[in-house]
Formats: structure tokens, sequence, C-alpha cells
């Protein structure tokens, strides 16, 4: 009973993967439609041009080779007829093969584009939980399989499928008896593909879900390297890498005694059987002389279907392949980028408000507890409280990277679902804790796209305190950075994340502890150009090191994601034994 219900769910599961398939070509095809039925027509044209050389054969076989009538003319006209037949199915077959390899290519670079551009607008909620080696095979392991589809299997079976049918066909014209015996191969080609199917279907998903997890291995190791070495683990990395290898290579063997049994070797077979079943067909009929060319045509014809039967069964082992590949990059575009704002607000003044906020990752564990708090225009507001109390998740929420359950955050008595996401992050600028660098240069870094002029650039990289560690680079703001900025220490590379949220000239500034991988001195040069921007641009900051918040206009103390405690760090210090006092306190003694 279990395996019966086994089967019956991979049978579904097949039908689902088969239809999110024809889906996504459909979409990534949809503007092609006009070269497809191009070049679909002129490969009908080139196939029958191509099944006309048989039958030509058979009339200069019956007519005039064995009869002994060597008409000049005439064979020279069938001669001709041949060899012009050919020309023009290689010229059709050229431009047939170039327009239907365009529309290929084109679509999948259209799709690959879509893929990529849906999976950056994604919410942060996906990538909690998504692992980047595996997003990075679907956008290009997967995304090429699918060009495989188009390329190898979709355009090799259309092929085959019209050069078959003209084969059917002519041998019809020719003998419809006989044609009744090499019409008894598709039921058996039928049923050695379904068979195929239920044999490979697993073991390709397997292998391809097995892929998947080697690239996030890998990523992951390279990622975490100096961690890995560190703590001794390669050997156990490599071991555990060693068992995914393993499976996957099991998956593929199991596919490929799938392919090696039941494609090539039995088509071969049925070949075979066919033609010693027309051969002793023709033999035992009374015919005359005459028919030799009948006979002839109709092997010539019985290779036309065989061969491109054989290319088709050949390309099910790619198609199992392109199906799996196609079907997780559907489900990676079914995935909802959330509410996409379209409102024309724009962050005029940098108001922050946040009224009965509630808000948990999880349904069963709430993080933010009907939170109420007013930040005017151009204030300094520090947060602080112990880990997991909320600060980092407030940011998130300001930022619309979540969606609060209850309550409403507004910017200058708007709600942020009416800010669009070019309006809003043109608006608000953000320091993340942890820095992130392109492998690009110091310009592009600071620029991050949005064309701003060399004069921007440096003015910001001066508010920031970096300006002169730039120049001091070898080629100066056209340095590269290197991969995740390795060349430069952890406080240089979060001046640079500095000056870059300082160029785009935002009303809000959230820094996420932006000073607690900076020196002493360093974060000195970053206070000065924090109290330059004191009364111009709203300012929240998250901090650790309650030194970089002293001087705020409200410090918000959050405790199990309540205010517990709010004011100036004065008035915060002369509450006994409160929380922002021994924090300060233990802060100073460590110190």
């Amino acid at each position: 009973m279990n395996v019966v219900m086994q089967d019956n769910l991979r049978v579904e599961s097949l039908k689902t993967e088969r239809r999110d398939a024809i889906t996504l070509l459909r979409s990534a095809a949809a503007p092609e439609h006009s070269h497809l039925w191009k070049g679909t027509f002129w490969l009908v044209v080139a196939a029958l041009l191509e099944a006309l050389s048989p039958f030509l054969s058979k009339l200069f076989i019956d007519n005039y080779l064995l009869p002994r009538h060597l008409a000049v003319p005439e064979i020279v006209g069938i001669l001709a007829g041949c060899l012009v037949a050919g020309y023009a199915a290689g010229i059709l077959r050229y431009l047939q093969l170039t327009r239907l390899a365009g529309v290929a290519m084109r679509s999948v670079q259209r799709l690959r584009e879509q893929v990529y551009g849906h999976v950056i607008r994604l919410p942060m909620a996906f990538f909690d939980k998504a692992i980047t080696g595996q997003l990075v095979s679907r956008v290009t392991n997967d995304t090429e399989s699918v060009k495989a589809l188009y390329v190898q299997v979709l355009f090799v079976m259309l092929d085959s499928c019209i050069v078959v049918t003209g084969a059917m066909l002519a041998m019809t014209l020719l003998d419809w008896r006989l044609m009744l015996i090499v019409l008894a191969l598709f039921p058996a080609v039928v049923v050695i593909v379904w068979w195929y199917q239920r044999w490979s279907a697993p073991s390709v998903a397997q292998a391809r879900e097995l892929r998947s997890e080697i690239n996030a291995q890998v990523a992951e190791s390279i990622a975490g390297m100096s961690v890995l070495q560190a703590s001794n683990a390669a050997g156990r990395f490599s071991k555990k890498f060693a068992a995914t290898n393993h499976a996957h290579y099991t998956a593929r063997l199991s596919e490929l005694s799938a392919n090696a049994w039941l494609l090539r070797p039995a088509l071969d077979l049925l070949n075979a059987l066919i033609l010693v079943v027309v051969i002793y067909s023709f033999g035992e009929r009374q015919f005359s002389a005459l028919e030799i060319g009948v006979l002839y045509a109709f092997v010539s014809y019985i290779a036309r279907v065989v061969d491109p039967l054989i290319q088709i069964t050949l390309q099910f082992s790619q198609l199992q392949q392109a199906v799996v590949a196609a079907a997780r990059v559907n489900t990676l575009l079914k995935e909802s980028q959330g509410p996409q704002p379209d409102g024309e607000a724009r962050v005029q003044q940098g108001a922050v408000r946040f009224a009965n906020l509630r808000f948990g990752y999880n349904s069963d564990q709430t993080i933010l507890h009907d939170l109420n708090l007013d930040i005017p225009a151009g204030k300094f507001y520090g947060i602080v409280g112990h880990t997991g109390s909320g600060k980092s998740t407030l940011l998130s929420l300001l930022l619309r990277f979540y969606t609060p359950q209850a309550g409403e955050i507004d910017i200058d008595g708007v709600p942020l679902t009416r800010f669009s996401d070019e309006a809003f992050r043109a608006g608000v600028g953000l320091v993340p804790q942890d820095p992130f660098l392109l492998a690009a240069s110091a310009r592009e870094n600071i620029d991050m796209g949005r064309g701003l002029s060399q004069s921007d650039i440096e003015t910001a990289a001066k508010a920031a305190g970096v300006h002169e560690l730039i120049l001091s680079l070898e080629n100066g703001y056209d340095t590269d950075m290197g991969e995740s900025g390795t060349r430069l220490s952890s406080g240089q590379k979060q001046l640079i994340a500095i000056a870059r949220a300082l160029a785009g000239k935002p009303r809000i500034l959230l820094l996420d502890e932006a000073t607690s991988h900076i020196d002493s001195e360093t974060e000195q040069v970053v206070q000065k150009a924090l109290e330059a921007l004191h009364g111009k641009v709203t300012m929240i900051s998250i901090a650790h090191r309650l030194s970089t918040i002293r001087d705020a206009d409200k410090i918000i103390v959050l405790n199990h994601g309540h205010i517990a405690e709010s004011g100036s760090h004065d008035e915060l210090m002369a509450i006994g034994n409160g929380i922002y006092q021994r924090l300060y306190l233990l802060q100073q003694l460590q110190d």
C-alpha cells in the first residue's frame, strides 16, 4: 500500500514538474512567437525536401535503372532534383537552426535576468532560510539546463517529429501496407519512454538536489575558510562533502543505467526487427522487378524514421534534468516578493513614528510588543538594550525588510506602504554592523550605481573620514577593494560603508552598531561626522558601545521588546539601578 502511494505521489510530482516547465518555457519564449513560427516553417519545408530524395531514387531505380531505359534528359532531371532538393534543404536547415537557436538563447537570457531580478527583490524573510549556494545554482546551473531544454531537447524533438512525419507520408504514398508495419514501431517507443521516465525521474531529481547541496557546501566552506581552518575542521568537512558527492555519484549512476538499457540499445533492436519484418513481408508478396525501388525507398525511409526516434529518446535524459531544473526555477519565481508599494510620497523631513508595533519572526514568538515611539525630524536617537531585546528588528521593520503583524510605521506622517521603493531607499540610508563591499573600486563601492559625480563621492568620503585613506591607495578611488573588501581592515570597510550611506544624502540615517569595528581614534572621526549631520538628518543609532550615543537627543532602552527606559544620557544615569546605568557602568569598568 505504501509503495502504491509513493508511486502515485511520484507521478503527481512529475506532472507538476512538467506543468511548471511548460509554464516557464511559454513565459520566457512569449516575445519570440514570430521567430519561432518562421523557424518551424523552414524546418517543415526542409524535412519535406529531404524526404523527396528516396522518392526520386525509387523513380530512378524502377523506371530507368532496372528496365535499362537510360533516357539521359530524364535521368539528369532526377539527379538535378535530388541535388537541388538537398541544397535547398541544407540552406533551410541553416536558417531554421540559427533562427531557433536565437530564440533559445534570447529566451534563456531573458529568463536568467528575470530570475536574478526576482531574487534580489525577495523579502529578507526569504533569505533568512535560503542557502546561498543553492540560490546561485538555480540562477546559473538550472537556467543553463533550461537552455539545453530549448536548444538540445525541444528543437531536436521538433525536428525529429517533422522528419518522421514526412517519412511516414512518403511511405504511405509508396505502400500503405508496409507503412503499417513501420507504424508498429511507435507504440514500442512510447512504452520505452514511459518505462524510462518511471525509472530515471527520481534519480534525476535527486542528482539535481545533491548538485545544489554540493554547491552550497563549497560556497559555505569558502566563505568560512578562516574559521574552518582555525577550528581544524578541514577533515570533517571533507568527509561530509565526500558523503554528499558519493550520493550524487550513486544517483547519476542509476540515471546512466536507465540510459544504457532503455535508450539507444532498445531502439537499435527495434530498428533491426522492423527492417527484418519489412524485408520478409516484401519477399512474401508477389512482386515484379519494378518494385525493387519501393524496397530501396522503404529501407531509406525506415532509417529516416528510426534515426529521429533514436535522437528523441536520447534527449529524454537531458529532458528529465531540464524539466526538474525548470520546475526548480519556476518554484523560485513563485516566491512572493511581498507588497510592492508604488505611491508617490517622498521622504521630506525625516520624522519617524512607530505606533502599536508588534512583530515576531515566528507566529509563536513575539519580539516587539505594542511598541510606540516618536522620533522628530533632525533628532539623534540612540537605541540600546541587551542581546535579543529587539534593537535590530526595529531597524529591519523601518527598512521594510519585514512587515509587522500589527501596528504602523510612518515617515513624516505617511505610512511606509505609500512610499515607492525608489523614493524610500533614496530617503533612508543604512550603515550595517557588518559592512558589505563589492569586488570593485572604492568609487564604485561608494556610488553603488547611482551615477554620482566625483565631487559628491569625495564629499561623502571626507564626511566619513575615509578620503585620505582612499587617496593613499595605489590607484586612489579606482583601487580595487578585492572580494568583500579583503584589502581593508574591518574599521576601514566600515568607513567606506558610512561614506556610501552619506553619499545618497538621506533624510534618515540608520546606524546598526556602525562603530563596533572601529578603533577609538577612528570613532572620534565618525563622531565628528555625525555631529555635523546633527539637526540636518534624522539619525537612529543602535549602539553596543554606549559612548557613541552619549550625546544623543534621546536614548531608548529596549528590554524584551518593550521600551523600558528613555531619556538623555544624564537622565538615564540618574535612574537608580536602571538598565542603562548598569550597562554604561559595566562598559566603563571593562574599558
